[in-house]
């Protein structure tokens, strides 16, 4: 969709979320943004409104199933929805259980519980538009950041697969993989992280894509074009060249 008017952004309140709700604000547009805490979530909502657009904010874990089913079919209730953003994610190494369960339990079923709710209603509405955030790192596991990778890869094969089930009932479905996004996630990591971008850029590139109807919109460009050709290689080549990178706590 070129100009979605009614649009919901998960994981709002900082990071890429947040800087795709300022993206799409302005009049005759209709948001409704989730994140986890309140604060930061009511004053992205507030800088939304101050652009012109309408706002519906709500702090709801995406995790909860039922919760958040409850939340979107209010919302598409009340404002049909055209797009909905499944943005909302952990980063983190995931070297214990819990780490790794609690990555699982938000970057992939926080997805379905995002998307689920809406696929039936666009269905008989025959149209709108998912998108789905993965990761450069959704392209292949990296041993750097086991569970975060596998749950970006995860990601990354559902949105592809959806798009194919979806599109013949007027659905479309597109699936984000950034590089390093300025963000609270990355705020926290210690190693160099090449071509570090800032989350406006990052949601004017996502925009764009979404509006191009683009399968995957992977960027910057010169990264997913590398992570593209170590997926060609052997994979005991390209697991020992990966596994020379910085490690993720």
């Amino acid at each position: 969709m070129r100009n979605p008017k009614s649009i919901l952004v998960t994981g709002s309140s900082s990071g890429i979320g947040e800087a795709l709700a300022l993206e799409y604000a302005g009049p005759g547009v209709f948001l409704a943004l989730s994140g986890r805490n309140d604060n930061r979530l009511q004053a992205v909502a507030d800088a939304c409104r101050a652009r012109g657009a309408d706002v519906m904010a709500e702090t709801v874990d995406v995790t909860d199933r039922d919760s958040m089913r409850a939340w979107i079919e209010r919302v598409d209730d009340d404002q049909p929805l055209d797009l909905v953003i499944a943005n909302a994610g952990i980063g983190g190494g995931g070297q214990d259980e819990n780490a790794a369960r609690d990555i699982f339990a938000v970057n992939m079923a926080g997805v379905l519980n995002t998307a689920f709710p809406v696929i039936e209603r666009m269905q008989r509405r025959g149209a709108g538009q998912i998108a789905l955030m993965s990761s450069l790192a959704g392209f292949m596991g990296m041993p750097s950041s086991p569970a975060y990778s596998t749950s970006k890869v995860m990601v990354k094969a559902y949105g592809e697969a959806l798009r194919g089930r979806l599109r013949h009932h007027g659905i479309e479905v597109s699936v984000i993989c950034p590089g390093f996004i300025e963000s609270r996630l990355t705020a926290n990591n210690t190693f160099r992280m090449p071509m570090l971008m800032k989350a406006g850029k990052a949601a004017r590139i996502i925009a764009r894509g979404l509006a191009r109807n683009k399968i995957i919109i992977a960027f910057p460009w010169p990264m997913a074009t590398a992570i593209r050709f170590l997926n060609l290689m052997p994979v005991a080549l390209s697991n020992r060249l990966i596994s020379r990178l910085p490690r993720k706590n």
